[in-house]
């Protein structure tokens, strides 16, 4: 399990997992599996966005001015209101047009509906960018080395589930079909099986 997943998953424990389930409608075991699941296609998304210059930029930016961590620091407040944090705002921009494609995904591979594997992507893309401000703060990253750090927990999270591939590392698209996120359903379908 990489940092990010292992951070977000202690902090979603407990109280936390219960208010999401509550919020769905879902068993608290479901929850916390799909969180594990989101995680990464959170990540991955945001690995391939950064490893572009540009995107390394944008996203080291967007994460000095908006994202500090500090959303750890009153969990329970913000899985409250989920909807204060924007979340929807940042999957638009770390998913692009492939977000209904990742959120048919992780639908798939937790066992969701649609509704809820869209909600429940909304409330941790947040938890995400959060854990990424912070790490980025504390350990003073500049855009390449966000960057750098975003590819080293994409792998991370790919050597800990081996039966994703290649595809969180490199997005490919294995059937050419111009979306990454079915071939990510597929083996991430496969793994939590």
């Amino acid at each position: 399990m990489n940092f990010i997943t292992q951070m977000i998953t202690q902090q979603v424990a407990g109280y936390a997992a219960r208010a999401i389930a509550q919020r769905l409608g879902i068993s608290e075991a479901t929850a916390q599996r799909a969180v594990q699941i989101a995680i990464p296609l959170i990540v991955a998304a945001l690995a391939r966005n950064a490893a572009r210059p540009e995107g390394a930029q944008e996203l080291h930016e967007a994460v000095a001015n908006d994202h500090d961590g500090s959303i750890f620091d009153n969990l329970s407040g913000y899985l409250g209101d989920p909807q204060a944090a924007n979340g929807a705002g940042i999957l638009g921009h770390v998913f692009g047009e492939q977000q209904g494609a990742a959120q048919n995904t992780l639908a798939q591979a937790a066992g969701l509906d649609q509704n809820a594997a869209g909600s429940l992507l909304e409330m941790v893309a947040p938890l995400v960018m959060g854990a990424v401000g912070q790490t980025q703060r504390q350990n003073g990253l500049d855009a390449g080395g966000l960057s750098d750090f975003l590819g080293a927990q994409q792998q991370q999270a790919e050597a800990s589930a081996p039966g994703l591939g290649g595809a969180l590392n490199s997005m490919l698209d294995s059937n050419h079909d111009g979306s990454v996120t079915d071939d990510l359903g597929r083996m991430l379908g496969n793994f939590f099986k």
